[in-house]
């Protein structure tokens, strides 16, 4: 079962991911700071991260940066509510970036695809 890191503060969000992926049939572990989302990295091994860029504490741009430094080849997927991080250098290390919404089909497609 391929495990995904979901790291995000909203936890209305987390609860959506965490259903839809838990019914795809994936292991969801999650964090709602980057701190601790690099904790869980270090120590579960996730096979995806899925990573909000706004977040208190560390961003998610900072996050995944951290991240890449570990493991250059992990997937890691930017989620934000905002289009306009897309242009922000730092998030062109993500593998996709997604704009939230309540409909997650294109994160989903984009978690399989990375996954295969």
């Amino acid at each position: 079962m391929k495990k995904i890191l979901l790291v995000d503060d909203e936890a209305g969000i987390q609860m959506l991911y965490r259903e839809e992926f838990e019914d795809a049939g994936y292991e969801v572990i999650s964090a709602i700071t980057g701190e601790e989302g690099l904790e869980k990295f270090r120590s579960e091994s996730p096979d995806l991260v899925v990573l909000d860029i706004q977040m208190p504490g560390m961003n998610g741009i900072e996050t995944l940066r951290q991240m890449k430094m570990d493991n250059p080849n992990l997937p890691v997927i930017l989620s934000s509510a905002y289009n306009e991080y897309k242009q922000d250098l730092g998030a062109w290390a993500s593998d996709a970036y997604i704009v939230k919404s309540s409909n997650i089909d294109d994160l989903k497609a984009a978690v399989a695809k990375l996954l295969e």
